[in-house]
């Protein structure tokens, strides 16, 4: 989703066949030691490095250095915008070994064919994937909304190969899921010093230089929906497949208020929100979860805050592309298998976000920290960022409440549109205007 902040390295990596070939004798003089010490011996006997591209929203150095203590696996990531994602991914396949991509994306993405079906046979903890991916509802049996692309629109292929979604589950997933969110607006509390109840407050001229919506087309539209619909400038069919008549008005809605000098400006990069916000040159703004735990980090009030209109949400997962074979393969399979096992989901719920196997990350987590981020539960003691800033002191409940407090209210998913193109030509005129 936004570029991480994090140190990123861009050298070339995988395992070429002779390569594969040269590690497969080694390894079967050698399989009594390695069922015995395990991955971390084989892959230290044998390096294998994954090239990871993807928005950095699971980019995080720790995950990268605990999988490699953990697995003898070295990831090597390389962030791109969202829009950057999709373009690597249709026209230099080759380029990474593993895709994190949104599943947005996909809409953009399969029909390339340069990704493969995640054979979920291969996938320890699959059947306790949140059904939001494999049946499109929550735990307890609840309906997810469909509005936008909702990740059970595009989780599944009929075969390995396909360039085609089927929305009943086969054996073949687009992706591994691996986190998703419900967004909102980020603001800054001790300077607005009154209650924010809708997304129609990112337009009011109370704030007007202090606001801010975010550069990414296919996502900033959808929160612009929001305010223009809440605002009562238009009433979509469907927000998440808003005709060129919608678009018109939306986009107009937005040039006429950046005009009239809302916006302090529209951001792309991550950083971008967190120094806006915590330098206080924006108080509203379109924000994500790991910029809000950023700021708090700073020792400065950021407020995630729940919207009466309800939440704009995402998903991302882990794709395989096609070229990728032999034992860089299996290091794939084992590098998922790995980040569903618990430690990673649990760090990444410390950044606010939910992961995709819930029951292996709370056995990752104490108590306290499951209550306060899964079940809106105030926490007993101070809940602490995955580096161990103060995010909440004690008493305090999550932004937004429990998860199905919280995903339960999402009114949309980020989208890929019918008429995309003609809705990035007129976001493209608002940026420009």
């Amino acid at each position: 989703m936004a570029t991480t902040f994090w140190r990123l390295f861009d050298r070339s990596g995988g395992a070429s066949r002779r390569d594969f070939l040269k590690s497969a004798t080694t390894l079967a003089g050698g399989a009594a030691a390695a069922s015995t010490l395990g991955a971390p011996y084989v892959h230290a006997q044998e390096p294998i490095t994954l090239r990871y591209a993807g928005t950095g929203v699971n980019a995080f150095k720790e995950l990268a250095d605990k999988c490699k203590e953990d697995t003898g696996i070295t990831i090597q990531y390389t962030t791109l915008t969202s829009d950057d994602v999709v373009k690597r991914a249709v026209t230099q396949p080759s380029s990474f070994d593993m895709l994190d991509s949104e599943y947005w994306m996909l809409k953009k993405i399969i029909p390339s064919g340069n990704l493969r079906g995640m054979d979920v046979k291969k996938v320890k903890e699959y059947d306790k994937i949140v059904p939001i991916f494999t049946k499109g509802q929550l735990p307890d049996g609840s309906q997810t909304t469909r509005v936008g692309i909702a990740p059970i629109k595009v989780s599944y292929l009929p075969e390995a190969e396909s360039t085609e979604f089927v929305e009943e589950p086969t054996g073949f997933m687009t992706l591994i899921p691996t986190v998703y969110n419900a967004d909102t607006l980020g603001i800054r509390p001790d300077l607005i010093g009154r209650p924010i109840e809708s997304w129609a407050e990112l337009v009011n001229p109370e704030f007007k230089g202090k606001a801010s919506i975010l550069n990414v087309p296919a996502i900033g539209i959808m929160d612009a929906g929001q305010v223009a619909q809440a605002v009562g400038i238009v009433k979509y069919g469907d927000m998440g497949n808003m005709t060129k008549q919608e678009i018109d008005k939306t986009i107009a809605f937005l040039i006429e208020t950046k005009k009239a000098g809302q916006f302090r400006g529209l951001w792309k990069e991550f950083n971008e929100s967190v120094n806006w916000m915590a330098s206080g040159e924006t108080v509203i703004q379109s924000m994500w979860s790991p910029a809000i735990t950023k700021v708090r980090q700073q020792g400065i009030p950021c407020v995630y805050q729940p919207l009466k209109e309800g939440y704009r949400a995402w998903a991302a997962g882990l794709g395989i592309p096609t070229h990728v074979e032999g034992r860089t393969l299996d290091a794939c399979y084992e590098f998922v298998n790995w980040f569903l096992s618990g430690w990673a989901g649990a760090f990444l719920n410390r950044q606010g976000y939910y992961t995709a196997v819930l029951d292996t990350a709370k056995e990752n987590m104490t108590a306290d920290e499951w209550g306060y981020w899964m079940e809106g539960k105030p926490c007993v003691e101070a809940i602490k960022s995955p580096t161990g800033e103060e995010l909440a002191k004690p008493g305090e409940i999550r932004d937004g409440g429990s998860f199905y407090e919280r995903m339960g209210n999402v009114t949309v998913w980020n989208t890929v549109m019918d008429e995309d193109r003609y809705m990035v030509r007129k976001w493209n005129e608002f940026v420009a205007a």
